[in-house]
């Protein structure tokens, strides 16, 4: 009798945690579908989750319009995609690729590790939904069939292809009074390649993947500056995980950043040398000082500018820029961010 009573005592132990299990699907967008880098990221994202109890099962998507309509039709529990997707459901997350904000990569190191500790949680839920994880995808560059146009001002009249669900960069573009060429995920490339618009706009990744070497061609280039930093966000109903499983989630998101950047730099490091367009100390500054001065436009919705960036997260990243050079000229200006 007893040792048939341990015996179910065993077994209901060795089933109880199959019981206890979560599982949820993720809608996954990869330019490349099932093989891309993203895809790969978030496959040992969920390997890892498995670990905590939460088993997620991975959809690829090619298309990043068609994955969040079928996270918004509830056909999966989690959303990757890019933050200029995901903007809408956390204006705080989605205010990272704001604009010149961050300058570098160790400035978003720090950005990243301040928003993966406990006490930004309350930040990662924004109406019914909440952040599960952040991940570099690359700083956005641009791409340019025409190695003279590397100051804002030869931007003038030139066409470039232009996400037209991204409000911000619209406004960039009208602001350097050149011409918005609407766009998406699945045909900038093309457009660019193809001669039908002048510059467009992405991270390095895009040189090999989406073939934008053809469009640079041989008098074209990359300009060498950070427009933004973009980042893959994980975003799911704030009721799919208890508030210890979604920081949980972030953590284990937050631990996977040395393997996203090595991704990163190895795309970087994949350009040829004479395809970057380096630009002087002097139009780097003109580039910041534009750059924060339609971010507070885009914060007040001033200017006829769209307010898409929240106040909160450009004064974070105001702080991180300023810790690592307190000398620059916004660190003392009167309208700081």
């Amino acid at each position: 009798m007893f040792r048939k009573t341990t015996a179910a005592m065993l077994m209901a132990l060795a089933v109880a945690p199959m019981a206890q299990a979560k599982s949820a699907s993720m809608c996954v967008f990869d330019v490349i579908g099932a093989n891309g880098d993203v895809y790969n990221l978030m496959k040992d994202y969920a390997l890892d989750m498995k670990g905590h109890g939460i088993d997620i099962q991975l959809k690829p998507y090619t298309d990043e319009g068609v994955a969040l309509g079928d996270f918004q039709s509830g056909q999966c529990d989690i959303l990757a995609a890019t933050d200029l997707r995901t903007r809408r459901f956390n204006r705080f997350t989605g205010t990272i690729s704001a604009v010149g904000a961050i300058p570098t990569y160790d400035n978003l190191k720090t950005v990243l590790a301040t928003l993966a500790q406990p006490k930004a949680a309350k930040f990662m839920k924004q109406g019914d939904y909440e952040v599960l994880g952040i991940a570099p995808a690359g700083a956005g560059y641009l791409f340019v069939d025409d190695r003279s146009i590397d100051t804002a001002g030869e931007l003038a009249g030139k066409r470039m292809a232009t996400l037209d669900y991204q409000k911000d960069a619209i406004h960039m573009v009208n602001f350097v009074k050149a011409t918005v060429v609407p766009s998406d995920i699945t045909n900038f490339a093309g457009k660019f390649n193809n001669g039908s618009v002048d510059t467009a706009y992405a991270p390095a990744f895009a040189y090999k993947a989406l073939e934008l070497y053809k469009g640079v061609g041989d008098k074209g280039g990359i300009v060498d500056y950070p427009l933004a930093q973009l980042t893959v966000q994980m975003i799911a109903k704030d009721d799919l995980l208890t508030d210890e499983e979604a920081q949980t989630s972030r953590e284990v998101a937050w631990h996977m950043y040395p393997q996203a950047m090595a991704l990163v730099k190895k795309s970087e490091e994949g350009i040829p040398d004479d395809q970057w367009i380096h630009i002087s100390d002097e139009d780097v500054q003109g580039y910041q000082e534009m750059f924060r001065e339609n971010r507070l436009e885009m914060r007040d919705g001033k200017n006829g500018a769209p307010d898409v960036y929240d106040p909160k997260m450009l004064h974070l990243l105001s702080k991180v820029r300023c810790a690592s050079n307190p000398g620059a000229s916004e660190c003392t200006a009167a309208n700081r961010e």
